[in-house]
């Protein structure tokens, strides 16, 4: 992905994930084409449109009416499962290929304060770390240790019962931080960026392995976070989250949801163009 989107990011960001997401529209359309039943799928169109005519011409006969309808709805069925099946596995590559679109252009780093500013509470950054499930009473043990770039502006307050902890801190100094937790002789980290041009890429979370088929959460996915390694799945740490700003995309909309938004609508705008030149049914 860096070698694929940092040419493209000399004409914008916002063109690098338009194309790119074009390309990716494209792709997946020609392999679409090779997975899925394409004569099944026109067959099923073709017979759509023969009942609609016949609803059209035999509309003052209401048997051949009613019998062409629930035709309709059938074909209409067969024609969704035609075209859902395929897309089952296409939704894998695209998981991982939003992923890299998020982390890459979703936020921007923490904004600067001075070392000595006073800092009201709920103005800062909250840290949430969150402990895997049956270790929720170790996280009266759990150690937190800010780098000198970060400040806390609170105590670290602890929630047993659930397994959770929360500190509120700022960045007092550009550049990238690393905070440190241990807990039973497991010693972890979470990236923090502050300040200045924002990395290659960078996220808010840092999750478990161990939580691949959270179906529940698709927020703890390690898919969907590649740009930290995930904890391993033995760790005591199921998630460890910070909240960074969003980035301004300008004319597009901003945030993951935005990020998302975007691949879809350009992928598909693509893919819409090439149906034709690629002979794909669907």
């Amino acid at each position: 992905f860096d070698a694929l989107l940092t040419p493209l990011e000399w004409a914008g960001q916002a063109t690098a994930l338009i194309v790119v997401s074009g390309v990716f529209g494209i792709l997946a359309l020609f392999v679409f084409k090779y997975i899925s039943w394409q004569a099944g799928i026109k067959s099923a169109k073709d017979r759509i449109k023969g009942h609609m005519i016949a609803i059209r011409l035999y509309q003052d006969d209401l048997v051949v009416v009613g019998k062409s309808v629930g035709s309709v709805l059938v074909r209409n069925l067969q024609y969704l499962g035609l075209n859902f099946g395929p897309f089952i596995p296409l939704a894998i590559p695209f998981v991982f290929v939003s992923a890299q679109f998020v982390v890459r252009y979703a936020y921007d780093p923490l904004p600067i304060v001075a070392a000595d500013a006073p800092v009201m509470a709920g103005r800062g950054v909250m840290l949430e770390i969150e402990l895997r499930e049956g270790r929720e009473a170790e996280i009266r043990d759990l150690k937190v240790t800010l780098p000198p770039g970060l400040r806390a502006v609170s105590p670290l307050a602890r929630a047993p019962r659930e397994g959770r902890a929360f500190q509120e801190f700022v960045a007092i100094a550009p550049g990238q931080h690393e905070i440190v937790f241990e807990l039973g002789g497991v010693r972890e980290t979470k990236l923090v960026v502050a300040g200045g041009e924002a990395p290659r890429s960078m996220q808010p979370r840092r999750v478990s392995s161990a939580d691949w088929f959270a179906i529940s959460d698709p927020n703890r996915w390690p898919a969907l976070w590649p740009a930290e390694a995930a904890f391993a799945s033995d760790s005591p740490f199921r998630v460890v989250a910070i909240a960074y700003p969003y980035r301004d995309q300008g004319w597009l909309p901003d945030g993951e949801f935005g990020i998302l938004l975007t691949f879809v609508l350009a992928s598909m705008l693509f893919g819409v163009v090439a149906l034709k030149p690629l002979g794909v049914q669907i």
